[in-house]
């Protein structure tokens, strides 16, 4: 049987399992053993064999689970959940969204504009877009709606400011695709700072000048006095200076991401407890989600290690980067049309799901195009945070949904932020064109690396 016939027919397979939702750590591990049985049961030029295809698929189930979730990398996934799910768990979040409400209350859409940039704090600390959403959206759409703010600009921001939890490092969707694609996680999440900061500017523009123009969506809201703003930061600088500090060590070299996740978890238990904010409770709260959410995680991984063996077998991402290559058109037009293909895949799966059923695919074909894969890593994410906000499933966008009830009807959660989904586009644009934008810091890396082991 033509391997490549059967990869292709997998690969349809698999994607018809994660429409009509079967859990994708089912959904990759089946196809990934089912595939494998075929592969090497009925290969060209032997006699098909039945049993040779199980000892194949058996031998894979037997090794892959292990030396998968044994890679000492994945350990910067919990480490990085952990800080995140402590600093919840302290009410730094509170403090970082009442921080920017004080600054920012006076700007035309200050509100909308403080939840982007609470958004934008917390997933500095969390790694997850859906944990970022559901968070933000108990602190933030209450106060909107409190202050008459449009309900769709209430919600709508709040779902899309939200997704910057996959973008702006530590984000738990760069470590599984460096993990992947075997690039280095430091210089990706370093690369992840100049877009997700982007992001969240455009954002914010866009919010002030839809507030100008239509103030009605956006009732003022009086200023704070200066004292109370001063007084705000004592509450946020601590957690700020976490974040700072655990980046500045990757980004300067004497930190690996693995360790950085640790001293980040670390420093969030000290400064809640020195806060007075932790106790049993909330301790063993944080403790249980970051379980729960990695070993959920850790089966998918393992999932997709078995397809991608699969994949590797059936050669059908090597025949697709050399049908790529040889085609008639600018290797930028064939990341213009992947963005297409991304849009339309988040309109009915999960970011996850996405990146592991593509991953294995289209990184090869980048590969051979000449593209960065670190580059090309920032682009993937940033078509998931589009993916998470476009009908019909949204995620972020029906987790919203969830905190608000009745309040807010779905249609008015979508169609606020359907403006937000242009900025999104906008900013894609900007990132494909300009990869410097991306790649620069990352560049640096090196040198600065050089310049401190200098200093020591």
């Amino acid at each position: 049987m033509d391997p490549l016939f059967v990869g292709i027919v997998g690969l349809i397979v698999l994607l018809i399992l994660l429409i009509v939702r079967v859990p994708i750590a089912i959904s990759l591990s089946t196809v990934g053993l089912v595939g494998m049985v075929v592969l090497k049961g009925w290969r060209p030029g032997f006699e098909p064999s039945l049993w040779r295809g199980l000892e194949a698929a058996f031998s894979s189930m037997g090794t892959v689970p292990y030396s998968t979730v044994s890679n000492f990398q994945l350990v910067t996934i919990p480490m990085f959940l952990l800080m995140g799910y402590v600093a919840f768990a302290s009410g730094f979040t509170r403090d970082i969204y009442n921080s920017a409400r004080l600054w920012l209350a006076g700007i035309p859409g200050g509100l909308a504009a403080a939840s982007t940039v609470g958004c934008a704090a917390f997933a500095a600390i969390s790694g997850s877009s859906v944990a970022t959403a559901a968070a933000m959206g108990k602190i933030a759409v209450p106060e909107m709606l409190r202050f008459k703010y449009d309900k769709g600009l209430a919600t709508g921001v709040v779902a899309a400011s939200g997704t910057l939890g996959s973008l702006i490092p530590p984000s738990t969707l760069m470590i599984i695709y460096a993990w992947f694609t075997g690039v280095d996680i430091g210089k990706l999440f370093v690369a992840g700072i100049i877009p997700g900061l982007l992001s969240a500017l455009i954002y914010i523009a866009m919010i002030v000048v839809r507030s100008i123009i239509n103030p009605e969506i956006a009732p003022p809201v009086p200023p704070a006095p200066l004292r109370e703003k001063i007084r705000s930061l004592k509450d946020t600088w601590g957690i700020v200076l976490l974040f700072v500090f655990v980046m500045a060590g990757i980004y300067g070299g004497f930190m690996t991401p693995t360790e950085a996740g640790a001293v980040g978890a670390m420093g969030a238990f000290i400064l809640g407890f020195i806060s007075r904010r932790l106790n049993r409770k909330n301790i063993q709260e944080a403790l249980l989600d970051t379980v729960r959410q990695v070993a959920v995680i850790f089966v998918i991984i393992i999932g997709a290690f078995l397809m991608i063996k699969f994949i590797g077998t059936s050669k059908v991402a090597q025949e697709l980067a050399e049908w790529a290559v040889h085609l008639d058109v600018p290797p930028i037009a064939i990341v213009l049309a992947l963005s297409a293909v991304y849009v339309l895949l988040g309109t009915f799966m999960g970011p996850l799901e996405i990146m592991l059923l593509t991953v294995p695919v289209v990184t090869p074909i980048m590969t051979e195009l000449g593209f960065d894969l670190i580059w090309f890593g920032i682009i993937m994410i940033k078509y998931l945070e589009i993916g998470l906000i476009t009908p019909p499933v949204g995620l972020t966008v029906y987790i919203i949904k969830g905190v608000v009830g009745d309040q807010v009807k779905l249609t008015d959660i979508f169609r606020g932020v359907m403006w937000f989904l242009v900025m999104d586009i906008v900013t894609l644009l900007i990132l494909i064109f300009f990869p410097q934008i991306t790649l620069w810091l990352p560049d640096t890396m090196p040198v600065i690396k050089a310049w401190i082991q200098g200093l020591f």
